[in-house]
C-alpha cells in the first residue's frame, strides 16, 4: 500500500509503521476511532469538552536535576510530574522517578543506597519546583527490582529520610517488586502530593 501524506505525518505521530501493523492492531485503532476502514489516520474529535472543560495540567520541570522523559533517545511519552488546581488545593502528580541525571543517564549504577538518595533528590526537586517539600506528600508507590535483598537498605534509608525532615504522620505507601525501564535500575517511586494554595 502507498503511504498518503497523513499516514506519513502519523508515521512520525505513533512512532510506528503503519503498514506493518497485526490484524489485530488495525482492528483496535479503527475501534479507537484512530483508523478509517481503508487505513487512514482519522483526525481526533471530541466535543465532550465543549460542554465541559479539561481540569487545567501544568507540567513541572527541573532540567537543572532532571531530563524530560521525552528527551531520550528513544522517547517515553510521560511528564515528569503533573500540577492540578482544585477549589483552592494544589495537587501534583510525580511520575515514576529513578536515579536519573539532567542528561538523562542512570546515576550510581549497582549502588541501591546511593540510587534511592539520588532518586530522593530529583523528588524533592520536583516538590520544590511548585512550592511543596516532602510534609505535602500523602502517598508513595516505591518499586524495587529485588525487594527481598534491598528492602531492609530502603527502608533504613527511607525512614531516617523521614525522621529527618520530621515527617508526621507518613505519607500512605506502597512497595512493589518489579522490574523497572532500564535494567541499571534499582528503585523507582511515584508520589502525590497535596496542598492548599497561597
Amino acid at each position: 500500500m502507498e503511504l498518503t501524506s497523513v499516514q506519513k505525518v502519523s508515521d512520525k505521530m505513533f512512532l510506528m509503521d503503519l503498514n506493518k501493523l497485526t490484524e489485530g492492531e488495525r482492528v483496535e485503532m479503527r475501534k479507537l476511532g484512530i483508523l478509517s476502514d481503508d487505513l487512514q489516520v482519522k483526525e481526533f474529535k471530541t466535543s465532550i469538552h465543549n460542554k465541559r472543560p479539561p481540569v487545567e495540567k501544568h507540567v513541572v520541570h527541573v532540567p537543572h536535576v532532571l531530563n524530560e522523559a521525552y528527551d531520550y533517545q528513544k522517547p517515553s511519552s510521560f511528564s515528569r510530574a503533573l500540577r492540578l488546581e482544585f477549589a483552592g488545593y494544589k495537587v501534583l502528580l510525580i511520575s515514576g522517578t529513578a536515579s536519573v541525571n539532567e542528561e538523562g543517564k542512570p546515576e550510581y549504577i549497582g549502588d541501591f543506597k546511593a540510587q534511592v538518595w539520588r532518586t530522593y533528590r530529583n523528588i524533592t526537586n520536583l516538590l520544590s519546583a511548585e512550592g511543596m517539600t516532602w510534609h505535602d506528600v500523602v502517598r508513595t508507590t516505591n518499586y524495587l527490582r529485588d525487594i527481598e535483598r534491598d528492602y531492609d537498605d530502603f527502608n533504613k534509608i527511607r525512614t531516617s529520610f523521614y525522621k529527618w525532615m520530621k515527617i508526621d504522620p507518613l505519607p500512605a505507601s506502597t512497595g512493589i517488586q518489579a522490574r523497572l525501564c532500564w535494567e541499571t535500575l534499582l528503585y523507582e517511586i511515584e508520589v502525590y502530593a497535596l496542598c492548599k494554595m497561597n
